[in-house]
């Protein structure tokens, strides 16, 4: 069954938008006449992103709640109520067959009015533990695509299809060679190479890692690509302007993360969910350290999820510091250990994740009848 008229909702980072901006692009593959709409959060980053990726999106004036006391907080039931009217007009108006929630803030409105009206929804959940929002809105939906499996314990289980999580498309097809991935570093593919990866923002922890540590891994031996992330580079420029960085490339952010995967010998990564499904793709020794920022814990499950597996090392936040390039520069040195890793996280993977969420959905709606 084609779609012609479709919703996604969701967004806030990068691991919401790309997913949502894949699912679109693989609607448009099979129906190049389908009209998709994407419903985001004003001042977000998906209101940016998405035009870029060539479609229409409409902004909800709708946040979260905030852990530590705001006066925003107070905001929030007006601002809820107020993207809940919108999203029912948004809906009203575009029509669509199918309404798709890849999370973020503007998600949990617009699926749960498409729920008050009798829209079909689909709940794309990336993560190993779900949150409150889509345990709710599992109950009305059409189908539930989990990255995961297991996921029966928090939805209905005649709902829920493993697919996996979109990756982008750069990921999805194969890796270049470790020499030629270097010689766009300017390293040396003879040296072991380690990649440090903490988000387009960066990871506090991961960069407080390295800089701990420098002595330790410039007399190793060891290569290091270090994407710091853009709240920190500036002060990181100043911070090791002095020192000799020898074998170590800082940047704020990689633009080809693909050739930084394909330089790596070993990964370590916070353990957001799409970070970790383009890892699984990519078949390294990864050892994750999970922000202990983010909502119900998600990173430290998404980890626990592959450790299960034999698929990953996971390093506490409270220990990376003291700990991380121990062990990271000690896992180089365990050739079986690396390639056991390599093996276990190779069976995790799922490479036609976005084919198979779509067909998911369209599947769901030949089987409830829906015109």
């Amino acid at each position: 069954m084609l779609i012609e008229r479709a919703i996604i909702s969701g967004g806030g980072t990068g691991g919401h938008i790309f997913p949502a901006i894949a699912i679109a692009d693989e609607i448009k593959k099979r129906n190049p006449s389908a009209s998709i709409l994407f419903v985001g959060a004003r001042g977000k980053m998906e209101m940016e992103k998405v035009p870029q990726a060539g479609y229409d999106i409409v902004g909800l004036k709708i946040a979260g709640l905030q852990r530590k006391f705001s006066f925003s907080n107070l905001l929030l039931p007006f601002k809820i109520l107020g993207s809940l009217l919108k999203a029912r007009k948004i809906l009203i108006d575009f029509k669509p067959q199918i309404v798709i929630g890849v999370g973020g803030y503007a998600s949990g409105p617009t699926l749960m009015m498409a729920n008050f009206l009798k829209m079909p929804t689909v709940i794309q959940e990336q993560n190993s533990f779900p949150g409150k929002t889509n345990k709710i809105l599992a109950k009305k939906a059409a189908c539930i695509c989990t990255a995961y499996e297991g996921m029966e314990r928090f939805f209905p289980n005649s709902k829920v299809v493993l697919t996996g999580n979109p990756i982008r498309k750069e990921f999805s097809a194969s890796l270049k060679s470790k020499a030629e991935a270097c010689s766009f570093f300017g390293l040396d593919p003879e040296k072991p190479t380690i990649l440090v990866i903490g988000g387009s923002l960066g990871a506090k922890t991961l960069n407080i890692s390295v800089q701990k540590n420098l002595a330790e891994i410039m007399n190793s031996g060891v290569q290091i690509i270090w994407q710091c992330g853009k709240l920190y580079h500036s002060q990181l420029l100043i911070d090791l302007k002095d020192k000799e960085l020898k074998n170590i490339c800082l940047y704020q952010f990689i633009e080809r993360m693909d050739l930084a995967y394909s330089a790596a010998d070993l990964i370590i990564s916070r353990a957001g969910a799409i970070s970790v499904s383009e890892l699984c793709i990519v078949e390294k020794p990864l050892i994750l350290v999970p922000s202990p920022n983010v909502a119900e814990d998600h990173q430290t499950k998404n980890a626990n999820a592959l450790v299960a597996k034999n698929a990953a090392v996971l390093i506490a936040d409270s220990e990376a510091p003291d700990s991380l390039f121990k062990i990271a520069l000690d896992l180089l040195k365990q050739k079986e250990k690396c390639e056991l890793l390599s093996i276990e996280i190779k069976k995790i993977q799922k490479l036609n994740a976005t084919a198979d969420i779509v067909d998911a959905f369209e599947n769901s709606l030949i089987e409830n009848g829906t015109k």
